[in-house]
């Protein structure tokens, strides 16, 4: 008989709880259904106003002391390329000299020319020298950049390879564009709900909750998807930047 009690007693706790677990859940289901969330998108097309361009020449010696004057010299007739082109000597600069041992592999063979092992044999000294330019806000120093980056190659004539990278092309009030941005995007997002909630004849309460989504910058007409760390395109003067706003209202 008291078996029979306290198995009923659990059974009739098991049916409380049960009946507990499945109103709360019913209750928050509810709560849910009075909320709506939505997306808005801002975005905007901006010309980069920041350029930065650099390349490298080098010179080689068994001798660190002749490839340390060979590269000095070699930046004389560098500056004076660029000078020549219409640029003042304060519109680019030369980074500090750099060396390196360099090797070469010899194969090692024994008196029947049969092959022993590989040696690395010390080759002479490389120095290398980087020249760099940059604007800012200067869009006529912009140009000459872009100009001349597409001109090194007459400096072979003077017997020097300049090695070209890639101009960088940066924009200098970020700040007050992703501001411009999260503040499109709200809005797009409280029209896009007051447009869902009064076509279906209700109103949107008070805001919930909102998220901001990752800043996107990417080449205008470019094709590449968002990244989840953000994307920042350097190589792409025209630009377009975009980011997303998630924002959550009650129902009245």
């Amino acid at each position: 008989m008291e078996t029979k009690i306290k198995t009923s007693l659990i059974i009739g706790i098991a049916i409380v709880v049960t009946a507990f677990i499945l109103g709360q859940s019913f209750k928050n289901r509810n709560e849910n259904l009075d909320s709506i969330s939505v997306i808005g998108l801002g975005t905007k097309d901006f010309v980069s106003d920041e350029i930065l361009w650099s390349g490298s020449f080098t010179a080689n010696s068994l001798d660190i002391k002749t490839a340390y004057g060979k590269i000095i010299s070699d930046q004389k007739i560098v500056s004076e390329f660029f000078i020549s082109k219409g640029f003042k000597p304060n519109e680019f600069s030369f980074g500090a000299v750099n060396f390196q041992k360099k090797f070469r592999e010899i194969k090692v063979q024994n008196a029947n020319n049969e092959y022993i092992n590989t040696e690395q044999v010390f080759d002479g000294y490389e120095a290398t020298q980087s020249i760099s330019f940059s604007a800012k806000k200067n869009p006529e120093l912009m140009k000459r950049i872009e100009t001349v980056s597409s001109k090194t190659s007459e400096l072979i004539n003077s017997g020097i390879e300049l090695t070209s990278n890639s101009i960088q092309y940066t924009y200098s009030n970020l700040p007050s564009l992703k501001q411009s941005l999260i503040e499109n995007a709200t809005k797009d997002a409280n029209e896009r709900a007051n447009k869902i909630v009064n076509t279906a004849n209700g109103s949107i309460g008070k805001l919930k909750d909102a998220s901001m989504g990752v800043f996107q910058i990417t080449g205008q007409g470019s094709t590449a998807e968002d990244s989840y760390g953000g994307n920042n395109d350097t190589f792409s003067k025209n630009k377009t930047a975009r980011i997303t706003v998630r924002l959550e209202y009650g129902l009245k």
